[in-house]
């Protein structure tokens, strides 16, 4: 049988279709934004393995290697311009605005476990407290991350500001 990884995937596929998500036209989208990524990699002679799955409602693009930390960028400032270029060529494509989500050695996914844990921590001192608690700037993944994490723990939080220096915000219950 698969791995643990392989299983989820499937799992959260199956709940996609559940759900009456076009599976085809996401894993059509992933397919060419990793054509995309590839000849990217390939002008900027960088090695890389890309991985396309669909996760929820949109593709993931996942590029794994030794030496991406450039693609990546302080704060993965030079990885969100990526993902925004892809999405450009998948719309350019597809003539549908993309979700696609574009990860490059892990780094989204290593910010997504931390950034659950700053929302279920900040979730806990807001009900503890019972005083709303802002967040520094984020950029929309992180705060849809912190979102779920602070609707896990039961409260609800709300993103405020003008990008790029938009943040979330909690409240108590």
């Amino acid at each position: 049988m698969g791995s643990s990884e392989e299983e989820s995937g499937g799992v959260a596929v199956a709940e996609a279709a559940e759900a009456g998500i076009d599976i085809e036209a996401l894993e059509n989208e992933g397919d060419i934004a990793a054509d995309y990524i590839e000849g990217l990699l390939d002008i900027a002679d960088f090695d890389g393995d890309i991985d396309m799955d669909v996760e929820g409602d949109r593709a993931l693009v996942s590029v794994v290697g030794a030496t991406l930390d450039e693609l990546i960028g302080k704060n993965g400032e030079v990885l969100e311009a990526l993902q925004e270029l892809t999405r450009l060529a998948v719309h350019r494509t597809t003539g549908e605005r993309s979700k696609l989500m574009l990860d490059i050695g892990g780094y989204r996914e290593g910010r997504r476990k931390v950034l659950f844990r700053l929302g279920s921590d900040t979730a806990e001192q807001v009900q503890e407290s019972g005083e709303p608690r802002s967040l520094d700037p984020m950029t929309p993944f992180e705060r849809k991350v912190v979102h779920d994490a602070v609707a896990a723990a039961g409260l609800r939080s709300e993103s405020e500001g003008e990008e790029p220096r938009r943040y979330v915000v909690v409240y108590p219950e």
